[in-house]
């Protein structure tokens, strides 16, 4: 079996699949009229079927790293997500696949679906949705701590400040927070934050917390970032916001926090298990707010998508060694 041929294949020759359950990317592709052949798999099985016929494979979750000794023509993966923790990078370099993210991509978008939800738990829209379904109108609150809250004058941690991140700590500015950023690298500067701190100092940031936002990139470092010892170090009233990735989180330690009122609440865009067990806890608790890692998804996703593909095969064409977001 022959892998990574010098070559890369001409624009006669190449055949293109893209692997996705929903998006709608061989229409969005066959609508620029580029003359490049291409066909779409939906599912697992069909992608098992149709892999050794692709040269290019747009893909996300469904990739295997099982599947490389089956991609006999493979050379390039334009990844449709950012977090590129399920490649198999080193086995990807021996065969002579390139690897290329889309790191950037729906940013702005992410950062939005993260503003949301803080807004969401803040205003406490989640209960207020439940109440319409119940045709239930609640009554004023006496309780001043558990009524609406503004953003006004709060904190928000956010844990990495890369362009999710930074997008973020600008809109959090807009209504007036404090924004504490944590990254890994402090020399990439503090951005739209009014602090910033490198990874060793969120220990003593998560009890200033009013939000702790998670737009971390999954790395040995973030995994599990939030676990039993973060958790027990925010205040009771504070919420978690996830966009990042669900393994950032120590799950079971989050369910516990919830459960005692240890924290106020999390909204989370992604679980350690997705699709999210029917059994988790997780689903019935009143102070969660779960979205189903929908946080990149927008009318326009596709279409930026391919913009990065299209950038690729033109590098790949030119014989350019280096990528747009290149992996490998």
């Amino acid at each position: 079996m022959t892998y990574g041929v010098e070559v890369f294949p001409s624009r006669q020759d190449i055949r293109i699949c893209f692997a996705h359950p929903a998006y709608q990317m061989q229409s969005r592709f066959e609508a620029r009229q580029s003359g490049l052949a291409s066909f779409q798999v939906f599912t697992r099985e069909e992608l098992d079927l149709r892999i050794a016929d692709a040269d290019v494979l747009v893909v996300s979750g469904m990739w295997r790293n099982e599947l490389i000794e089956h991609a006999t023509r493979l050379r390039f993966i334009q990844s449709i997500s950012a977090g590129m923790d399920q490649y198999a990078k080193n086995a990807l370099q021996e065969r002579g696949i390139r690897l290329a993210s889309t790191a950037g991509v729906n940013a702005h978008a992410v950062a939005e679906h993260a503003m949301g939800l803080i807004l969401a738990m803040a205003r406490r829209l989640p209960e207020a949705r439940d109440n319409q379904r119940k045709h239930l109108w609640r009554g004023m609150i006496g309780d001043l701590a558990t009524r609406e809250d503004e953003l006004g004058g709060k904190t928000l941690v956010i844990v990495g400040l890369g362009r999710i991140g930074g997008r973020l700590a600008r809109l959090a500015r807009a209504f007036d927070m404090h924004v504490i950023a944590i990254r890994r690298d402090p020399a990439g500067g503090a951005g739209d934050a009014h602090e910033m701190h490198g990874l060793a100092g969120l220990g003593a940031a998560l009890p200033q917390a009013d939000f702790v936002a998670l737009t971390c990139p999954l790395t040995p470092e973030t995994e599990r970032v939030i676990d039993a010892g973060a958790l027990a170090s925010m205040r009771p009233s504070a919420f978690l916001v996830n966009v990042a990735r669900g393994r950032c989180v120590d799950e079971p330690a989050l369910i516990e926090a919830l459960r005692r009122g240890g924290i106020a609440g999390a909204a989370l865009d992604c679980t350690v298990d997705e699709p999210l067990p029917g059994g988790s806890p997780l689903w019935d608790m009143a102070n969660v707010f779960i979205t189903p890692h929908t946080a990149g998804e927008t009318r326009r996703y596709e279409d930026v998508i391919l913009d990065y593909l299209m950038d690729n095969l033109e590098r790949l064409w030119r014989g350019e060694a280096g990528l747009r977001n290149q992996i490998v």
